[in-house]
């Protein structure tokens, strides 16, 4: 492919930076994108172009994973609705507090973590119920909705692709077994997870931040802002019962997990993720409805009111997520993954096969904004230089791996970025901005394990 498709996430990127406007660096970088595409064809070009991005948002938001992804994005907010405005969040803050369970900083940090790492199910969902759980608790403590995201963020990704007991597993699995190899699928796919460095050092950086109670950079910077202003605890709904919160995040969750086996066919790993996160919440949002229309706290039209006022909140944010989707379809017409891949060059130094791999991730996932797009295509390149090579087949898998979720925590155009600030009520622009640096320390470090690891290995 030739270099010009990488012009239109670049563009993307720029304008996100500069003029501070998520969506209409997208549109941008969309309209680029098809600009391109139509330079080929036989009608007049303003018109292709014109057209061919319009085609693009119904094609995408016609596709059944991307429907469900998008009405998930957008029944979700009547459930933060409903459980807002019944009081459950603030009863649950009372709770843990009276409880000892959130008593302290560190406390709230480690909860938040836990909450993520515990539903690794799937990633939307971890940082979902992560961030329900802990925005009263981020609020009672004074700890910004930033560093909420940071940290729901860096957790759900991490933890999924380490533990791999769910979609994530089964995808990478199934690129996998279309290769005749030495090891096994499955040995070669836990192996890797030894060598998941930006994961690993990810969730430990995570855990340096709760433990110490210290933030760098920009995020500094935004608790700092926040320790000025006056935080009103008691400006939104009186606290009621815990309940009006709990019980429908637990049907959230254990849903999530029976609908995974009912769609896997009694197999969690082969479960749909799209599929289960949508079931789960609008049987969620059922729950939660039944609960307060049962406990006199509103009634019908109250609820649909409330109810519809809560997904009108993130019609904004479902938008981002509808164009970082559309934008990723149309940059795999253009080539740029296939592209940017192609920088693995023949006369690389064996030795930097790995590291180069996962920057190539890093940089695939970054422009792309996918990290599932980026396995995709470098999996494909990868497991050739296993077999040509004899490298490392765990280790060459890891670096991907590993890339592919790196590129994605920095990337402003990630639709896994969008939902994070979704979940915890943050601004997309900063908490991509706040996130960054550490997202930079821990890919450096990264490079150099993969490093040391080839060097050992190889």
């Amino acid at each position: 492919m030739a270099w010009y498709s990488i012009l239109p996430p670049l563009i993307a990127i720029v304008v996100v930076f500069w003029r501070k406007e998520v969506i209409i660096a997208l549109i941008l970088a969309l309209v680029s994108s098809e600009l391109l595409l139509a330079m080929n064809g036989q009608q007049p070009l303003l018109w292709a172009t014109f057209v061919g991005s319009v085609e693009r948002v119904i094609e995408v938001s016609t596709s059944a994973g991307n429907s469900r992804i998008l009405i998930f994005s957008i029944v979700i907010g009547a459930l933060l609705a409903y459980i807002r405005e019944s009081g459950g969040v603030a009863a649950t803050v009372n709770m843990l507090l009276n409880r000892g369970v959130a008593k302290s900083k560190r406390q709230v940090g480690l909860l938040t973590m836990f909450t993520g790492t515990a539903v690794f199910i799937e990633s939307n969902m971890s940082v979902l119920t992560s961030g329900i759980v802990a925005r009263g608790l981020f609020d009672r403590f004074s700890m910004s909705r930033a560093r909420l995201a940071y940290i729901i963020d860096s957790t759900s990704a991490p933890v999924c692709i380490l533990i791999l007991l769910n979609g994530w597993g089964a995808y990478v699995l199934g690129l996998l077994s279309n290769y005749e190899l030495a090891q096994s699928p499955v040995s070669i796919l836990w192996g890797s997870v030894m060598f998941n460095f930006y994961a690993i050092i990810a969730l430990l950086i995570v855990f340096y931040t709760i433990i110490f109670d210290k933030v760098h950079g920009p995020m500094k910077k935004a608790e700092q802002e926040l320790q000025h202003q006056s935080v009103e605890l008691d400006s939104g709904p009186q606290a009621t019962k815990s309940r009006y919160m709990l019980i429908p995040l637990l049907t959230l969750i254990i849903s999530m997990a029976g609908f995974m086996f009912v769609t896997g066919n009694g197999e969690l790993v082969n479960g749909s993720g799209s599929k289960s996160v949508l079931y789960a919440t609008i049987l969620a949002v059922t729950v939660a409805y039944i609960l307060l229309l049962a406990g006199k706290r509103f009634n019908h039209h109250q609820l649909m009111d409330i109810g519809f006022k809560g997904m009108g909140e993130l019609l904004p944010l479902v938008s981002i997520v509808l164009l970082s989707l559309t934008l990723g379809a149309s940059l795999k017409d253009l080539g740029t993954g296939t592209f940017v891949a192609s920088l693995v060059g023949d006369y690389l130094p064996v030795y930097l096969i790995v590291p180069v791999l996962f920057i190539t991730g890093a940089i695939m996932s970054f422009t792309t904004g996918t990290s599932w797009g980026t396995f995709a295509i470098l999996i494909p390149i990868g497991v050739p230089l296993i077999q040509t090579l004899g490298l490392p087949p765990s280790l060459v898998i890891g670096a991907i791996l590993s890339g592919g979720i790196f590129g994605d925590h920095c990337s402003p155009i990630s639709d896994t970025s969008a939902v994070s600030a979704l979940a915890s009520g943050c601004d997309l622009l900063t908490h991509v901005k706040t996130q960054l640096p550490y997202a930079l320390v821990g890919g450096g470090a990264a490079i150099v394990c993969f490093m040391i690891a080839s060097f050992v290995m190889i």
